[in-house]
């Protein structure tokens, strides 16, 4: 299991396209670009997605601190040596076991731990994509979305270790036939054969909503300025003119007499 992880780390580090963690990993800087793209009142699909996650690994780290407390009450017990000598192959000396029982509270304290980060890199998340009219660069969100997930598949990674150390309890056969059966369920899970897809670029979109965006405030300042000059329609014009009084009204762009008086 340690070693075929040493392996899929390097896959991960040079070749990450043929995984399935690089593969992801892809997709979420696209699923970012496209999201912050919409505006923030109208980002609750993005928010759903997310909390949908948390709420994932928050039954996972529930479950880890709940099998830790477990397992450090058996240790603390005196009499699981008893039971665990008459149904063990090999060594069964206390030594020994509480070694193994160590082992196994160290792999469910790592995963709870990885959920925890998970929960706290995906509510920092949640805060960047919710901001409204906010300049915050891509980079940031991604890196909080991306180091989520990456916490995410280490807290399960952490779960698999301490499944095949649950069977190092009862013997090293039982977990060495565990730890090959794992290890090639987990290849055939985290090959990647299917070529990464190449996203649309987000920067044509942006220019497109921007400009639509122009368009609209140009429209909202045409209008603006027509109903204004609608206003000022009945703005009147008074001029003297030797014993005659003129008086004038706007209409459009030009000033009509509308009545004609005698100075007195």
């Amino acid at each position: 299991m340690f070693c075929y992880h040493l392996f899929l780390l390097y896959r991960c580090l040079r070749h990450p396209e043929t995984t399935v963690i690089g593969n992801e990993n892809h997709c979420r800087k696209a699923w970012v670009e496209r999201m912050l793209q919409v505006e923030a009142k109208d980002r609750g699909l993005s928010l759903t997605v997310i909390s949908g996650t948390i709420t994932a690994a928050n039954f996972l780290a529930s479950t880890s601190l709940a099998l830790s407390s477990l397992i450090g009450a058996w240790i603390g017990s005196s009499s699981h040596n008893i039971f665990m000598s008459s149904i063990t192959y090999g060594d069964t000396s206390p030594a020994i076991i509480s070694i193994k029982y160590i082992s196994i509270l160290a792999c469910f304290l790592l995963a709870l731990a990885s959920f925890l980060h998970c929960i706290r890199n995906f509510v920092h998340a949640n805060f960047l994509i919710s901001m409204p009219d906010s300049d915050i660069p891509l980079a940031h969100v991604e890196k909080a979305v991306i180091s989520g997930g990456l916490f995410w598949t280490l807290g399960l990674r952490a779960i698999y270790f301490a499944t095949t150390l649950l069977l190092w309890i009862f013997g090293p056969i039982p977990m060495f036939v565990c730890s090959v059966i794992m290890v090639l369920i987990l290849h055939r899970l985290d090959s990647n054969s299917t070529p990464l897809h190449q996203f649309r670029p987000a920067k044509s979109h942006n220019v497109l909503r921007k400009i639509g965006e122009e368009n609209s405030r140009i429209e909202r300042v045409i209008e603006q300025q027509h109903e204004r000059s609608h206003m000022d329609g009945s703005r009147l014009k008074v001029e003297t003119n030797n014993q005659h009084l003129v008086k004038y009204k706007l209409r459009g762009n030009k000033y009509r007499r509308i009545s004609l008086e005698y100075n007195t």
